[in-house]
C-alpha cells in the first residue's frame, strides 16, 4: 500500500491566479502518484480574482482541499509552520504557488521516503522570460555527505522540490522567521538533527523566473537576513568561524554587487543550459506569462544513498 502523502501550498496576494491554477493542474491533476490531500494556506487577504482561482480549483480537485485562511500577511515561514500542523499526514510536499510539476514527480521521491529518507530534494529547471531558450537547470548534490558539506556554504535543496517527514521538519524545531532564507535555514537544521537526506538529480519542476528575480536576490533586506542566518549557523555550531567568515564574505558579497554581475555569477556557477530541453518547458509550462471562515496560528517552538543512476535566492 503506497504511503499517504499531503501537499502543501502557500498562497499570497501577491500570486497570479493563471499561475497558481498551472502549478495545482500539474501538482494535482497531472500527477501519476496524486498527493492525497492539498492544504492551501492563504496567507491573509487575496484578490478577488485570486479567491475566485482558490475556489474553483477547489471545486474540482480530485483529492480533498483545505483552506487555511488567516486573517492577517503572517509571511512565509509561519504560513508554512502553520500549514504543517494543519496537514493529515506525516509525509509533505512542498509546492509554490507559481512554479510547474512534471507529472512523474512524486512517483520518483515517494519511494526514497518511503526507503527511509526524511528529506528528499530534487533537480529543477528555470523557465522564464529572461533565461535561454529551453531553461536553467539547477542540479543538486546527491551523495548524504555532499550534501552536508554544499549545506556549509548554501542550500543543497531546491526548496520547491522537496518532500519530507513532518516529524522530521519539527524536531528540527520548524519553520522559523528569516525573511527570504527560512527554508535554508530549516534544512541546515534538519541535516544537524540526524535527519537521513537524498536528493534526485532528474529535474522533477519547472521554476519560474521574471526579469525581476536577480534583483531580488539582493539588496538590504536579504544582506540583513544573510548576516542573521550566518550568526545562526555559528551559534548552533552548523559553521566553524572560517566557515561563517568565507560566507559573510561571499554571499554577503553577493547580496550587494550589481544585478548585472549577480545574474552572471548566478548562472556560470549554479546553473547548466538546458539547451534543446526546452520542448519540455514549452510543453508543460504553456506561453510564458510574467510572473471564508479566518483562523489565527501561532508558531510552535545516518545516511541514504538512493541515487537513480549515477535555491529561489542563491542560499
Amino acid at each position: 500500500m503506497s504511503t499517504p502523502f499531503s501537499l502543501l501550498l502557500p498562497v499570497y496576494r501577491g500570486d497570479r491566479a493563471d499561475h497558481l491554477a498551472r502549478s495545482f493542474q500539474s501538482t494535482v491533476h497531472e500527477q501519476v502518484r496524486r498527493p492525497s490531500e492539498v492544504v492551501v494556506v492563504q496567507d491573509g487577504h487575496v484578490g478577488p480574482e485570486l479567491a475566485s482561482a482558490l475556489e474553483r480549483l477547489e471545486s474540482a480537485s480530485p483529492v480533498p482541499v483545505r483552506r487555511l485562511r488567516l486573517k492577517h500577511n503572517v509571511g512565509l515561514a509561519q504560513a508554512l509552520q502553520c500549514g504543517l500542523s494543519a496537514c493529515s499526514h506525516e509525509v509533505v510536499a512542498r509546492m509554490d504557488a507559481d512554479d510547474i510539476s512534471l507529472p512523474h514527480r512524486f512517483a520518483v521521491q515517494l519511494p526514497l521516503v518511503e526507503a527511509g529518507a526524511d528529506l528528499v530534494g530534487a533537480g529543477m529547471r528555470e523557465f522564464g522570460e529572461s533565461t535561454p531558450v529551453g531553461g536553467l537547470l539547477r542540479v543538486p548534490p546527491t551523495d548524504p555527505a555532499e550534501i552536508a558539506a554544499e549545506a556549509r556554504l548554501r542550500s543543497p535543496f531546491n526548496h520547491p522540490t522537496v518532500v519530507y517527514r513532518r516529524s522530521a521538519v519539527l524536531q528540527a524545531g520548524g519553520y522559523r522567521e528569516l525573511p527570504l532564507l527560512e527554508d535554508y535555514w530549516l534544512f541546515t537544521r534538519m541535516i544537524e538533527s540526524g535527519s537521513v537526506v537524498a536528493n534526485v538529480p532528474e529535474p522533477l519542476v519547472l521554476y519560474r523566473v521574471d526579469a525581476g528575480s536577480y534583483q531580488r536576490r539582493g539588496g538590504l533586506r536579504l544582506l540583513r537576513s544573510e548576516l542573521g542566518l550566518q550568526r545562526r549557523l555559528r551559534a548552533e555550531s552548523f559553521t566553524s568561524r572560517a566557515q561563517m567568515a568565507r560566507n559573510i564574505a561571499v554571499r554577503g558579497g553577493y547580496r550587494v554587487i550589481p544585478v548585472g554581475l549577480r545574474k552572471s555569477l548566478y548562472r556560470n556557477r549554479f546553473t547548466i543550459e538546458a539547451g534543446t530541453l526546452g520542448e519540455t518547458v514549452e510543453r508543460e509550462a504553456g506561453p510564458l506569462g510574467h510572473r471564508q471562515d479566518t483562523q489565527s496560528c501561532t508558531r510552535p517552538e545516518p545516511r541514504l544513498d538512493t541515487r537513480p543512476g549515477a535555491g529561489r535566492e542563491l542560499a
